[in-house]
């Protein structure tokens, strides 16, 4: 589980505490929130393989905090519950959550929930991404328009793969800069401008698919 990190979110120093011990034992790389909001602002700033994200809490509830992560992200999220009543489920599932675990658990269930729903996320991380007669080679890191190869730099490869595995999803540019700059990165929101249009001058016939969404930032999506 190397380089996989979780984000736990939960009101209960203690509940962390023993996720994280756990978490940690296997390997994860583990940051804690306290509360929605906090969630939220930790989200914004670093890359997490799964959240897990309790309901009740101060603040910003986790259902909100599920609803704002949705609208930019795909992130597998893991929902703690203390009803474990079928209409919370079935509105998380909704939402867009992807498993559920009922307080109080074992730690062993809760290591088995998250490790299956990493594998079924990640397992077809380095397959091949095709869009039309755009072609992405996850694994050597090339890009291919109608069988021709077109060089990306390292960053211009970084921000087309977020884009096009995340269609639909509008992106601001200040998410763009931490996710591929990261948040420490000195520059400013023109740096991510240049590399979009460096992009679509790449991209030729299908520069239109970088969509520009005015007064945010951009998304990815096919057609006009």
């Amino acid at each position: 589980m190397e380089d996989m990190k979780i984000l736990i979110v939960d009101d209960e120093a203690k509940m962390r505490n023993l996720i994280k011990i756990y978490l940690k034992r296997e390997g994860f790389l583990v940051k804690e929130a306290k509360d929605g909001e906090e969630a939220l602002d930790k989200f914004h700033l670093d890359d997490f393989s799964l959240i897990l994200l309790d309901i009740m809490m101060p603040k910003i509830d986790g259902w909100t905090v599920c609803r704002k992560i949705r609208q930019t992200s795909e992130v597998p999220i893991i929902m703690f519950t203390a009803r474990g009543e079928e209409y919370d489920k079935l509105f998380g599932f909704e939402l867009g959550v992807d498993d559920y675990i009922t307080k109080p658990f074992s730690p062993k269930e809760m290591l088995a929930r998250v490790k299956a729903v990493l594998k079924r996320t990640y397992k077809t991380s380095n397959e091949s991404i095709k869009v039309e007669d755009i072609l992405l080679k996850p694994q050597s890191r090339q890009l291919f328009i109608n069988n021709k190869e077109v060089y990306l730099t390292p960053k211009e490869y970084d921000l087309f793969l977020l884009l096009i595995k995340n269609i639909n999803i509008v992106f601001t540019r200040e998410q763009l800069l931490n996710k591929i700059w990261g948040y420490d990165f000195l520059g400013d929101s023109r740096t991510v401008d240049t590399h979009i249009k460096q992009l679509r001058e790449k991209l030729k016939g299908y520069k239109n698919y970088i969509k520009t969404i005015w007064g945010t930032g951009y998304k990815f999506k096919v057609g006009d």
